[in-house]
């Protein structure tokens, strides 16, 4: 079956549906999920052209709610195209672009409208937008939830790019107040200046010197902030990116308290540590920091218990000259690591030695991150109904991460030359074939999301 084209069918000995894995038939009307057949018993009104994969998983496409596509304004550092190839090499079937890194930000509706507009006939994989909250654009923030933004995110620290200024405690009770009642989302990169806070000293081409100068504090004081708000305001909260386990135990009283938050860490976080970082390996630099392998198992650990609900990519690209790879200095270095294209075979590689099972990964990569972005209505699951979006992939075979394969525009990563277990084969959206066997869909198929009234819609 060549990319491009329609599937009516996916058979499969290894269907992940619930939390069950089971031999079962998808079969696919008008790109929706039509009927699970579960018994093995293909008769009737199976389709006569069906996909047979084996023994390969098909489970949801992944939804990746963290994702920095930085077009338009900084194509230089990604682009919708390159990312959603990348996505769909990965298993990726939904992304969900962060505002900021691309110029303009997508903090008004007339910079949403135009983010759009360059994203139209680029995406090989739905798209959905988050918008943003800055200093003084409060009353944008209700006009973008109606033209379908998925919700907010804002910075409690310097983002790293200046059109995109983090907010004070009174911009975040003016949000609060706009988003209360609306049903929206705001999500918060949780780290804070504190007192506490080190100068980086040392030798900056060391990793030590950079990780003292992002301690755990400033993630606790940042979510200290957010467990207050989210409480006072109950408007819905998630912390992106966590890297420390010390707030762990805030989370959960305030989740305990009854508010509204949720939280996410990323590949990174769970896949590399401090400990194994090499003097001048400034791609493996991001904010809040990688940290110790003692911290990296705490977070598996509160993974398990549910404390945290969902693992993104994170992907933050950028061109190789920001990432000061002659020089290898930590300080001056563009912090961000890009994952997009091999979220699931990185998760699956640590995940499936800690006892983690394939509907945890569903959970964690697919419907988690589906009902953040208000689109688990049509996404992240196999059910009747909804998009008929599916990755195909082999849990037990084993690849290198080459700069060859990597579809993303920019090839720095600290991922290259790592062995990782699991690879993708197929990545279907709504029913169309994207991605099989290194090839895809001669033209884009991907639509963009937006949310109507806490659901989405989709537009061409």
């Amino acid at each position: 079956m060549e990319p491009g084209s329609s599937v009516s069918a996916v058979r499969s000995k290894r269907v992940v549906i619930d939390n069950d894995i089971r031999p079962a038939m998808i079969i696919i009307k008008d790109g929706k999920i039509h009927k699970i057949v579960s018994d093995c018993n293909f008769s009737g009104d199976a389709p006569c052209e069906v996909l047979d994969v084996g023994e390969s998983v098909v489970m949801p496409g992944i939804v990746d709610s963290h994702v920095h596509v930085n077009e338009p304004g900084r194509t230089t550092w990604e682009g919708f195209w390159t990312a959603t190839r990348a996505a769909a090499a990965g298993g990726v079937t939904t992304i969900v672009d962060m505002p900021l890194n691309s110029i303009p930000p997508t903090t008004t509706l007339d910079h949403f409208h135009e983010k759009t507009r360059e994203a139209t006939g680029k995406c090989f994989v739905d798209t959905a937008f988050w918008g943003g909250v800055i200093p003084g654009n409060q009353l944008d923030l209700r006009p973008l939830i109606q033209a379908g933004v998925a919700g907010f995110k804002c910075f409690l620290i310097h983002s790293g790019v200046d059109e995109f200024p983090h907010v004070s405690d009174s911009d975040l009770h003016t949000a609060m107040k706009q988003l209360q009642g609306t049903g929206s989302v705001l999500l918060f990169h949780a780290e804070r200046e504190v007192n506490q806070t080190a100068e980086a000293i040392g030798d900056p081409c060391e990793y030590s010197t950079f990780l003292q100068s992002r301690p755990d504090v400033m993630e606790v004081e940042a979510i200290r902030i957010v467990t207050e708000l989210c409480l006072q305001y109950q408007v819905r909260c998630h912390i992106v990116h966590l890297s420390s386990a010390k707030p762990l135990e805030l989370i959960q009283a305030a989740r305990e308290a009854g508010a509204p938050l949720t939280v996410e860490t990323t590949h990174h976080y769970l896949s590399l540590s401090a400990e194994h970082i090499p003097a001048g390996a400034t791609q493996f630099k991001c904010c809040p920091p990688i940290r110790g392998h003692a911290n990296q198992e705490q977070l598996w650990s509160a993974l398990k218990a549910g404390l945290i609900d969902m693992v993104v990519s994170d992907h933050s690209p950028c061109t190789p000259d920001l990432k000061k790879l002659d020089s290898g200095d930590f300080t001056q270095a563009w912090g961000g690591i890009s994952s997009l294209q091999f979220g699931l075979p990185l998760f699956w590689t640590s995940a499936s030695k800690r006892g983690f099972t394939l509907p945890d990964v569903v959970r964690l990569l697919c419907q988690k991150t589906a009902q953040l972005s208000s689109l688990d209505n049509q996404k992240g699951s196999l059910a009747p109904g909804y998009d008929a979006d599916l990755v195909i992939w082999d849990p037990e075979k084993e690849f290198e991460v080459k700069e060859a394969s990597i579809h993303h525009k920019n090839k720095v990563t600290p991922y290259l030359g790592l062995t990782l277990k699991g690879e993708v084969c197929a990545t279907i959206v709504r029913g169309r074939l994207v991605y099989s066997q290194s090839t895809f869909s001669p033209q884009p198929l991907g639509k963009h999301l937006l949310i109507s009234q806490g659901r989405p819609h989709a537009q061409l």
